[in-house]
């Protein structure tokens, strides 16, 4: 039996959320649990904000939601990552990698800072306090669930 968030009526946890370190694993495990219900509604597993974590720790998409279909709770699905992941990690590169995506924004051809710009001015043409991409992800869960701008 799978416990899956209903992401048709509030979001996946933030990206900032850890679990065993890693930023974007909590809220990859919420969308790949309501993907499998049929609870996902606008969010997708194994997007481009997730396959980051994917390429980082080596570990296939498919593998992950077979851990996730077995009804496994978050502690067991790390354990598994701890176990099965073909790039083992210390916790100092867990930590590094973290930090970084915690606070990257914008960062190449096709991140633009107007690109960036133009999805934030979406949401809230009076915020100027957005600069990364998790920014914009906290933002864009809170506009779309009924938050103010």
């Amino acid at each position: 039996m799978i416990s899956a968030p209903n992401l048709t009526q509030r979001p996946p946890r933030s990206p900032r959320v850890r679990l065993g370190g890693y930023v974007i694993l909590p809220r990859v495990l919420d969308k790949g649990r309501a993907e499998l219900a049929g609870t996902a509604g606008e969010y997708k597993y194994n997007n481009p904000m997730d396959r980051h974590w994917f390429r980082f720790t080596g570990i296939q998409p498919d593998a992950l939601k077979a851990e996730i279909a077995a009804g496994k709770g978050d502690g067991e699905i790390l354990t598994w990552i701890q176990e099965q992941a073909p790039i083992q990690r210390a916790p100092w590169e867990i930590q590094q990698w973290s930090a970084y995506h915690n606070e990257r924004g914008p960062d190449g051809d096709v991140e633009t800072l107007e690109y960036f710009a133009q999805r934030v001015g979406a949401l809230s043409p009076v915020r100027e306090d957005i600069k990364s991409w998790f920014d914009y992800l906290d933002l864009d869960d809170h506009v779309h669930f009924g938050g103010k701008p």
